[in-house]
């Protein structure tokens, strides 16, 4: 990871952000990254489409694709690498986050 860039991706991501691009049928620049609040542990993050840069989004380019991180969500993703997983009933991304204090047991959610 560079040592400026907020989060990296694993290549399973990128190509998985690169399919759902593709496959959307609209041009998007890429997606937003971040976190809200919600599950058993406080915070959850979410992955949806980006079709336009907010004014404070931090812009990250890797393995070709473009992804834009929440500014709220900035300090609780610094060092986070994003993966996608995929098994036979469960499929989607996964984050290892160096921050996280603690995860709940379904694993949807975490804290700092």
């Amino acid at each position: 990871m560079s040592k400026n860039q907020v989060m990296q991706l694993t290549d399973n991501a990128a190509q998985q952000v690169k399919n759902l691009l593709a496959e959307r049928g609209k041009p998007s620049i890429g997606v937003r990254v971040g976190v809200k609040s919600g599950g058993c542990s406080g915070l959850k993050y979410f992955v949806e489409y980006a079709d336009a840069k907010n004014p404070f989004d931090e812009m990250i380019q890797d393995k070709g694709v473009t992804i834009l991180i929440d500014p709220k969500a900035l300090m609780y993703l610094l060092g986070t690498q994003m993966a996608f997983v995929s098994a036979q009933f469960k499929s989607g991304f996964t984050f290892t986050n160096p921050n996280e204090k603690g995860t709940c047991c379904c694993g949807s959610s975490f804290n700092v």
